[in-house]
């Protein structure tokens, strides 16, 4: 649920420390046409972290069901392939092997914690044995597939819900110099410098 700040993908501080709650928080936006502009690009990049941030962790973890999901194929014998897992994994992983599963926001923000992601997402690997997948029965993988499905959707209604607040203050911003409260030549380079 986008409210619930208890979901276990924390960065490891209490609930309410974190900056999804900051940004998710009731009042994040509250007196935002009240606001500096700069205030307001403030929290809009800070809501843009937190989205960067999020499109990192779920590829990650959509990765991984990814490979679960071709190992059961190639047992099913749906893959037309013969190897292992391992020989199939560039072909697995391709971005152009399916249709982007995104909301289509582009963004040039890096995630700010990949390390924590990553070690994020090799607990829930661990928890669920993945180390050899040959080794996992069918169920087993089945079992993980739904856990993991459950983990993404989690992160897909928070990044959504960061999304509405980045649009939020988009909006403002926008609406400040459609109207004029803003100046727009102070985007442009000053000819003087």
């Amino acid at each position: 649920m986008p409210g619930d700040r208890s979901t276990d993908m924390s960065d490891g501080l209490p609930a309410g420390n974190r900056r999804i709650d900051r940004v998710l928080s009731e009042g994040y936006l509250d007196g935002l046409n009240e606001m500096s502009l700069a205030d307001v690009r403030a929290l809009r990049n800070e809501a843009e972290q937190e989205e960067a941030d999020l499109s990192y962790l779920r590829r990650l973890l959509q990765g991984r069901v990814d490979i679960i999901q071709a190992e059961l194929a190639r047992r099913r014998g749906e893959l037309g392939e013969s190897g292992s897992i391992i020989d199939q994994l560039p072909r697995i992983l391709a971005d152009d092997r399916t249709p982007a599963r995104g909301l289509g926001r582009h963004t040039v923000i890096e995630p700010s914690r990949v390390d924590e992601h990553r070690r994020l997402v090799e607990r829930l690997v661990a928890d669920s044995d993945l180390s050899a997948l040959a080794g996992r029965t069918a169920d087993q993988l089945e079992e993980t597939l739904v856990r993991f499905g459950d983990h993404e959707r989690d992160i897909s209604e928070q990044r959504r819900a960061v999304q509405g607040v980045m649009d939020a203050c988009a909006a403002e911003i926008t609406r400040r110099y459609r109207e004029g409260e803003a100046d727009v030549s102070a985007l442009l380079p000053s000819e003087n410098a």
